[in-house]
C-alpha cells in the first residue's frame, strides 16, 4: 500500500513568494510571442541554482518549477524543447491514434444510424494534422520557458564534473545538476534498423501506408502501432516473446486485449522469440525460433527504450549505472554530490508523465520543500489502442504474494451494464483489487475511453480508499466513470448493475 495518506501538500502555485515570482535578473516582463530555441550565452564566470541536462518532461518540469520557486536555471538540450514525448513520442502517436478513432468511426457509422462513405487515408493529412498539434504545443512551451527566465541553451552537453555540464565549448555550472538525458528506441543484438526495418522514429515520418506490417513487441508502443495500422487498413501481425501481449498489465487485461485485438483482425503470437529477419527492397520475412515465418512489408521494432546515457561523463563523474540506467535513492539523488536524475534513464515505469511528476519533485527537494518521494506503483498507466488499456496501482497477481490469497479480494465490473459504454459500443470491464478489509490497492480497466476513468483510478489508490469509500460517491449518469463506482459498490457487497 502506499503511504499517499501521510503525505504533506504540495506548494501549489500561487504559493510562492512575492520575491520568488520576481525575475531573478530584473523585473521585465516576459515576452508572449514566439521564442526560437537558440543558445545563451551565461554571463562570465555565472553559476546558475540548477544546471538541467535534457529538455523532455523531465527535465522541462524540473525548470519551470525551479525557476517558480525562484531558483535560477539553465536548460540544457541538444534538440527540441519537450523531448521524446513531444516530438516522437507521447504526442505524435496518440494523433496518430485519434486519426485511426475518426477512421473506425466513419467505417461503422451506420451502426449508429448515420450515413457516411469512407475513402480512405490521406496520409499526407494525417501527418499534416499530427504535425500542427506537435507544433503548437512546442510553442506553447517554448513560452512558458522564456516567460519563468529559464536560460535555453541548445547544444549537446556533457557532465564534466559534480557541478558543470560543458556545451558548445562552454562551462555551465549549477550549485545542483539534474540529469533528464531521456532514452532512445532499442533493438534487438544483430537486428539493424534501416529500410524496411524500422522503430516508431521512422514510423512516424512514413507518408505511406503499409499494406501488411510485423510488429515485433506486444507492449504499449507495438499495440499502440498495430491498432493504428490496423484502422487505416493495414494487415499487421505482432509478435511478442512473452505469454500475454502489454504483459506488465493484469493478465486479465492482457487476455481481454487479445480477444479484442481477434476481433478486429489484428493477429499475434505469444510465447515464442524472434530469431531474424530477411530483407529485400519490397519487404521483409521474419523466422522464429519455433520456425514459424511472417512475410510483411514492413517490420516495426517495438522492443521497449533504452536510457540515453552513453558517453555524457556520468560514469567518469562516479555516478552507479546498471544497464546504462542511472541508480538513484528514493529522493532521486545519485549519490554524488548534488547530482540527481530523473525520467528514463532512472529504472522504473518509461512514462512522461513520471518524468514530469519526478522533475517537480526534484526541483522541490533542491528547494528545500522536502515533497514526498514518488511510489512507483501509484502512477498511471494507459496503453492507447482501441479498445483502451488502464491501470494504476499493482496486479491481482501482485497483490496476491503481497497479501496472501486469502487476504485479497477482486471484482470485475462488465461494460455491459454501463449505459455510456453501450451508448458508444464498447466492451471491456473494471476490475478492483482491494486488501481484504482493506483499501484498494489496484484499479485495472479495459474498452474505448476508459484510459479517462484513470485520474479516479489514482486518486482511489494513492489515497488509500476503502470500496465503502468509493461506493457512497454520487458519479453522474450516463457516464462511464459509472462503472468505477458500479465497481466499488460489488466490491463493498451492495453490487447494484451487477451480476458478480
Amino acid at each position: 500500500m502506499s503511504n499517499a495518506t501521510h503525505r504533506a501538500p504540495t506548494i501549489g502555485w500561487g504559493a510562492m513568494t512575492d520575491s520568488a515570482k520576481m525575475d531573478r535578473r530584473g523585473a521585465d516582463e516576459a515576452p508572449s510571442h514566439h521564442v526560437e530555441e537558440s543558445f545563451v550565452t551565461p554571463p562570465q564566470q555565472a553559476q546558475y541554482d540548477v544546471v538541467i541536462l535534457g529538455a523532455g518532461s523531465g527535465g522541462y518540469a524540473a525548470a519551470l518549477r525551479g525557476a517558480e520557486l525562484g531558483l535560477s536555471v539553465a536548460l540544457i538540450e541538444a534538440d527540441k524543447l519537450g523531448g521524446t514525448c513531444l516530438h516522437r513520442g507521447c504526442i505524435p502517436t496518440k494523433a496518430l491514434l485519434h486519426s485511426a478513432e475518426v477512421a473506425d468511426t466513419t467505417r461503422e457509422s451506420e451502426q449508429f444510424g448515420v450515413r457516411a462513405t469512407f475513402e480512405g487515408i490521406d496520409i499526407n493529412a494525417v501527418n499534416s494534422y499530427k504535425d500542427g498539434v506537435v507544433a503548437r504545443l512546442h510553442k506553447g512551451l517554448q513560452g512558458l520557458v522564456a516567460a519563468r527566465k529559464v536560460d535555453l541553451i541548445t547544444g549537446h552537453g556533457r557532465l564534466v564534473g559534480p557541478d558543470a555540464v560543458e556545451v558548445n565549448g562552454q562551462r555551465v555550472t549549477g550549485r545542483h545538476i539534474v540529469l533528464a538525458t531521456g532514452s532512445y528506441a532499442r533493438s534487438l543484438p544483430g537486428l539493424d534498423i534501416g529500410g524496411r526495418v524500422m522503430t516508431s522514429d521512422q514510423a512516424l515520418t512514413l507518408d505511406w501506408i503499409p499494406s501488411k506490417v510485423i510488429v515485433l513487441g506486444g507492449g504499449v508502443i507495438g499495440v499502440e502501432f498495430a491498432s493504428v495500422w490496423r484502422s487505416f487498413g493495414a494487415e499487421v501481425t505482432v509478435i511478442e516473446a512473452l505469454p500475454h501481449l502489454v504483459p506488465n498489465e493484469d493478465e486479465a487485461l492482457s487476455k481481454a486485449l487479445e480477444r479484442a485485438f481477434r476481433k478486429r483482425g489484428i493477429n499475434f503470437s505469444v510465447g515464442v522469440r524472434f530469431a531474424g529477419v530477411e530483407r529485400s527492397d519490397s519487404g521483409v520475412v521474419v523466422s522464429l525460433e519455433d520456425g514459424k515465418t511472417f512475410e510483411a512489408e514492413v517490420l516495426l521494432v517495438a522492443v521497449g527504450r533504452g536510457p540515453t546515457t552513453a558517453d555524457l561523463g556520468y560514469e567518469e563523474q562516479g555516478l552507479t549505472l546498471d544497464r546504462g540506467f542511472v541508480l538513484t535513492d528514493e529522493r532521486l539523488h545519485t549519490g554524488v554530490e548534488n547530482i540527481y536524475a530523473v525520467g528514463d534513464i532512472v529504472p522504473g515505469l518509461q512514462l512522461a508523465h513520471r518524468g514530469f511528476g519526478q522533475g517537480i519533485f526534484v526541483a522541490e527537494e533542491i528547494a528545500g520543500l522536502n515533497p514526498a518521494p514518488i511510489v512507483e506503483s501509484g502512477i498511471p498507466r494507459v496503453t492507447y489502442c482501441e479498445p483502451e488499456v488502464a491501470s494504476v496501482g499493482i496486479t491481482e497477481a501482485e497483490a496476491r504474494e503481497t497479501y496472501g490469497d486469502d487476504g485479497v479480494e477482486v471484482v470485475e465490473y462488465n461494460l455491459g451494464g454501463n449505459g455510456k459504454s453501450q451508448i458508444l459500443k464498447t466492451t471491456g470491464f473494471v476490475k478492483l483489487v482491494r486488501v481484504k478489509d482493506g483499501p484498494i490497492v489496484g484499479v485495472h480497466m479495459l474498452g474505448a475511453r476508459m484510459g479517462e476513468q484513470i485520474g479516479e483510478g489514482q486518486l482511489i489508490v494513492n489515497w488509500e480508499a476503502y470500496p465503502e469509500d468509493v461506493a457512497s460517491l454520487i458519479h453522474a449518469h450516463p457516464t462511464q466513470s459509472e462503472s468505477l463506482g458500479e465497481a466499488a459498490l460489488a466490491l463493498a457487497g451492495k453490487p447494484l448493475h451487477s451480476h458478480n
